[in-house]
């Protein structure tokens, strides 16, 4: 008996591990997802205060995966039409409080692995990209080091100034690709920053062709560009250049049964 031991330990500690990769996969304990109601108005996503509950409204799944990752819609790839012409509700709580914003999008995936049968892989091309450094005058955005409290990080404020509180760089790249999607760029974090940050972006937006820049308020008018605005403002610099590009691939979906 005594001999068997060392050739059934390999064994042992597989099982061992393969309980422990079931047990980290986080799911939410009860969710609801079904077909929004026709007529309804805007769309919303996300995660309530308090790290338990997650809520979309009105969402396309195209869009919903692409805020799962902090990905321009155009970098989700494949599936049928429906995946941008329906709408969804989603309402999910987890088993407790105390989740952070990243573990409960991870449940979201996870979820829509599960409703959804969704099966997608990730690819990089190379191609033109803005890259986001630390410019050499130093950095002057704000460190926020305090908790989660799950408030949407970047808002527009009176006169079209944005303003950012406890903001990470993923979410920063991704609103300024937003600024700039005339562009097609996305904005790939080059800074080496992994903490949370407290900014106000003023800038003068980038105007429709033909559109006669003197209409605006005066206030506006002596904006600087954008790019000026986050050399001087949050001591970062966005350099065009050539780099990796994300792209999530559905590969696989169907709508939840009875639906």
């Amino acid at each position: 008996m005594g001999s068997m031991i060392p050739r059934l330990m390999p064994f042992l500690f597989a099982a061992l591990l393969l309980g422990q990769d079931k047990a980290a996969r986080l799911t939410f304990e009860v969710a609801s997802v079904k077909p929004s109601k026709p007529g309804g108005r805007g769309g919303a996503m996300k995660v309530l205060p308090g790290g338990q509950e997650y809520v979309a409204q009105n969402f396309p799944l195209r869009l919903m995966i692409a805020r799962m990752h902090w990905v321009p819609a155009r970098q989700v790839t494949g599936g049928p039409d429906w995946v941008d012409s329906e709408l969804w509700d989603i309402q999910a709580k987890a088993d407790r409080p105390g989740y952070t914003r990243e573990q409960m999008l991870e449940m979201l995936g996870n979820l829509l692995e599960d409703e959804f049968k969704l099966k997608m892989r990730k690819e990089a091309k190379e191609g033109p990209v803005y890259a986001l450094t630390v410019d050499k005058s130093g950095l002057k955005m704000k460190v926020n080091q305090s908790p989660e409290d799950f408030e949407i990080p970047i808002l527009g404020g009176p006169g079209g100034v944005t303003v950012g509180k406890r903001v990470a760089m993923d979410r920063l790249c991704f609103q300024l690709g937003v600024f700039l999607q005339n562009e097609q760029r996305p904005v790939i974090d080059k800074t080496g920053l992994t903490g949370y940050y407290d900014f106000t972006l003023s800038f003068l937006p980038e105007l429709p062709p033909g559109f006669d820049k003197e209409k605006l308020p005066a206030e506006m008018q002596s904006r600087p560009s954008l790019f000026e605005a986050v050399r001087s403002q949050l001591g970062l610099r966005l350099e065009a250049t050539k780099g990796p590009v994300e792209y999530y691939v559905i590969e696989h979906i169907e709508k939840p049964e009875g639906n």
